[in-house]
């Protein structure tokens, strides 16, 4: 299947057109059109090889909402013309104890991620969402709720995940007390989805700058990390911390904020944080954790749980050829909270 996408030819290029061919529909696969596809912080990292993971030419993007056009002939879940999503990865080993699990974000043999990744079977490099079609093994494939307003999905299928799944993790509902650092593209989210479990959600922000924001989307309370009063006032106050801050940073300043044993949750930093003290740990039985995205299955639960909630995130859509000025603006913080390609505009 002949394509049309963006794609970044070398490290840290700026994304241009480009051609080129979806594999042939195996049994167990599903075709689609993409419709929408979200933007995402990992995009910029990996267009400028930042993890020294990347493979040109890249074709990025991995939070995809479609429609079906086509299945393979052992496909039974879906039908053309079936709203569909795709996440992060489209493909595993399906028989490790972590697939069988249903987490195959873990899976032993490594998943294969939707974009700069390499096909089981034909070795050949995966492209993402940037595009206009899509061809993924049917298991990896989830169904949209109706009740959704389409062109929002996208970020679910990483910022909402990606946030969901510790909160799941973690045992969060009615009572529980939620503190959310960071009120980004991820953070917003986890205020959503904490507030629609039912617990009582605190942001930690520097300033008062986002307080007006944070209660907008849901939270209670808006603390501010430079009042040292305040701070020390909110010892021992929280079950789960969700933090989403996407850089280097001292986590310790928050760790005394956390119960007898609370959790404290890396979902935005992949790399070095700043040096901690394990006295807060050590006298508060209090645990630094990480969390990547979630499987299939709980990827699921989280669509038809915002299906159920109507949560959805905070989007700016934009036209295709607004994809480097919006990694610029990305990097500037200038986006309230997401930015969603209309992929409508790659055939304008």
């Amino acid at each position: 299947m002949k394509t049309q996408g963006y794609a970044a030819l070398k490290a840290g290029a700026p994304l241009v057109p480009f051609s080129f061919e979806r594999r042939a529909l195996r049994d167990n696969d599903v075709a689609m059109e993409i419709l929408f596809c979200g933007v995402c912080h990992s995009d910029l990292h990996q267009a400028r090889n930042d993890w020294g993971m990347g493979t040109y030419p890249m074709v990025p993007g991995h939070e995809i909402v479609g429609r079906v056009t086509d299945i393979g002939a052992g496909v039974t879940r879906y039908k053309a013309g079936d709203l569909v999503a795709v996440g992060c990865m489209v493909d595993s080993c399906q028989t490790c104890d972590q697939c069988r699990q249903g987490e195959e974000q873990f899976c032993r043999e490594g998943m294969t991620p939707t974009y700069a990744g390499q096909d089981r079977i034909t070795q050949e490099t995966t492209q993402g969402g940037y595009s206009k079609h899509l061809v993924v093994r049917e298991e990896f494939v989830l169904s949209v709720p109706e009740t959704l307003e389409l062109s929002k999905v996208a970020p679910l299928l990483c910022a909402g995940i990606t946030t969901y799944s510790p909160l799941r993790t973690w045992g969060v509902g009615p009572g529980s007390r939620v503190a959310v650092v960071g009120l980004g593209g991820l953070g917003h989210m986890a205020v959503k989805l904490a507030a629609g479990m039912g617990a009582t959600v605190t942001v930690i922000g520097r300033s008062a700058a986002k307080a007006d924001d944070a209660r907008e989307l849901g939270a209670d309370h808006y603390l501010i990390s430079t009042d040292e009063q305040a701070m020390q006032q909110a010892y021992n106050s929280f079950d789960v911390i969700i933090d989403s801050i996407p850089v280097r940073h001292d986590v310790s300043v928050y760790m005394p904020l956390l119960d007898v044993d609370g959790t404290m949750v890396m979902v935005g930093q992949i790399g070095p944080i700043d040096e901690q003290n394990t006295f807060p740990m050590v006298f508060g039985r209090r645990r630094l954790a990480g969390s990547l995205i979630g499987g299939i299955k709980e990827t699921q639960e989280m669509l038809d749980f915002c299906g159920r909630k109507n949560i959805l995130p905070e989007c700016e859509i934009i036209n295709i050829d607004q994809i480097n000025e919006a990694f610029e603006r990305m990097e500037r913080s200038d986006v309230r909270y997401r930015f969603v390609i209309d992929m409508a505009s790659l055939s304008a």
